[in-house]
């Protein structure tokens, strides 16, 4: 079998560069919102500032004075339109059956049955589809080959790089000789920091070391986990795409997440809980999906004190200071959608558990054991949660249309206009950046 992993060469500072006419590859450009402060996040960077040392996801003020450069805003939409547009011109020649998307910027297309019926190999077919692209939309590519996914992806993540045309190939064998000494080992796919200083503890710095380890120390380390780290460390994958297409979650989630603008009190931050309980609230009656257990995590300013050690944790290693977050949690007999039910209880878990004195940064507010909406709920006894009124419910569908055709903002709370709220602001963004 045969795969190919393509990724869109810094995707969002690239579609950037085109809009302006620019090429991305020479274009001194990142995407970053110039409206926040010079610690915001650039999105992405274009290749020929990663050449001149700038990382990918770094923060503004990280970027060498004496390098002059163009700073975009981010357009979250123009970017999803762009993929949507790279996605259509592969399935004028691939089958969506044998595509994987795997991001925005990333896709995985099994090619094995392709290979004969176009009379190329992997990596001629590889070389069309990003030749189609770059010519079609001015977006340039990346590509891995391989004999699995795993190899496809090591492929393009290590290898791509180091090649002239911007395309590697692994196989087993190839994989074995030219990466089993490779450093560090969190370059591989799906080994991160922590894994890799875990490892390091025992002596074990790369995937040879992994493959002569013993199995069931590892298993003790990592549990079931480890069956995926020994085949990754001989170059294994035995998930294919139809795998993934076949693949039926046994559980669901719903979760929604804010970074806050700026330190928030107690009391800011109740309105906060509120508008993103509503909203994940008329989510869930959108997606026809209704939950048992609603949580709200709150995670507070890096370095606060609480006035007790048991909340203040030190990582000597990075030499920061962690502050654990709180979690409350409102469960309910009956699956549920309605907001009725679930804002005031997670309002009331909010209160119940979150400090009162400490400044909260970060928002999160979380759906679990969801399943369909089927409309049949089996009462219990002892239950005393009211169901949801009929013409409430057809009041929220409305207010669903109203914003479909008009925009989230068109129908809006009264406290969502309070000072400090930001429902107003976050339905104009994708994914928390502008649109």
């Amino acid at each position: 079998m045969y795969y190919i992993c393509i990724d869109l060469k810094s995707f969002y500072a690239s579609v950037e560069c085109v809009e302006r006419g620019l090429d991305p590859m020479t274009t001194n450009l990142v995407v970053a919102d110039p409206t926040r402060t010079d610690k915001t996040i650039c999105l992405a960077v274009s290749p020929s500032m990663k050449a001149m040392g700038v990382k990918n996801r770094c923060r503004v003020f990280e970027i060498p004075q004496n390098i002059r450069y163009i700073m975009a805003p981010p357009r979250m939409q123009l970017y999803i339109d762009y993929a949507a547009e790279i996605y259509g011109i592969y399935i004028r020649y691939i089958c969506p059956d044998d595509i994987h998307v795997y991001s925005i910027d990333e896709v995985f297309i099994d090619v094995t049955g392709y290979m004969r019926r176009m009379n190329m190999n992997a990596r001629q077919i590889a070389v069309f589809l990003m030749e189609r692209v770059r010519e079609e939309l001015g977006i340039r590519a990346t590509c891995g080959i391989g004999t699995n996914m795993y190899l496809a992806k090591i492929a393009l993540d290590i290898t791509a790089k180091h090649a002239e045309d911007f395309i590697g190939f692994l196989d087993e064998e190839s994989y074995i000789d030219t990466l089993w000494d490779h450093r560090p080992l969190c370059d591989f796919w799906m080994i991160g920091p922590r894994t890799m200083d875990r490892l390091a503890k025992y002596g074990i710095h790369t995937m040879r070391d992994i493959a002569a380890a013993d199995e069931d120390f590892l298993y003790g380390l990592f549990g079931k986990d480890t069956e995926l780290l020994i085949d990754h460390a001989w170059g294994r994958e035995p998930c294919t795409i139809a795998d993934i297409k076949a693949y039926v979650r046994k559980s669901r989630s719903v979760s929604t997440s804010q970074v806050l603008p700026r330190d928030y009190s107690f009391d800011e931050t109740e309105i906060i809980v509120r508008e993103m309980t509503e909203a994940v609230c008329l989510d869930l009656l959108k997606k026809k999906l209704v939950t048992r257990s609603v949580s709200v995590t709150i995670d507070y300013k890096a370095g606060a004190s609480f006035g007790y050690d048991d909340d203040v944790k030190i990582d000597h290693r990075i030499g920061t200071i962690r502050i654990k977050h709180t979690v409350g949690t409102a469960s309910f007999e009956t699956p549920t959608n309605a907001d009725t039910q679930i804002v005031p209880a997670i309002v009331d878990a909010y209160r119940l558990t979150a400090h009162r004195d400490v400044p909260v940064r970060r928002v999160t507010i979380s759906c679990g054991e969801v399943s369909e909406d089927t409309g049949i709920h089996q009462m219990s006894l002892f239950e005393m949660q009211e169901q949801e009124p009929a013409e409430h419910k057809r009041l929220r569908k409305e207010i669903i249309a109203l914003q479909k055709k008009f925009g989230k903002n068109a129908i809006l709370k009264g406290t969502d206009l309070q000072e400090g709220a930001t429902a107003m602001e976050r339905n104009s963004q994708i994914g928390g950046h502008k649109a």
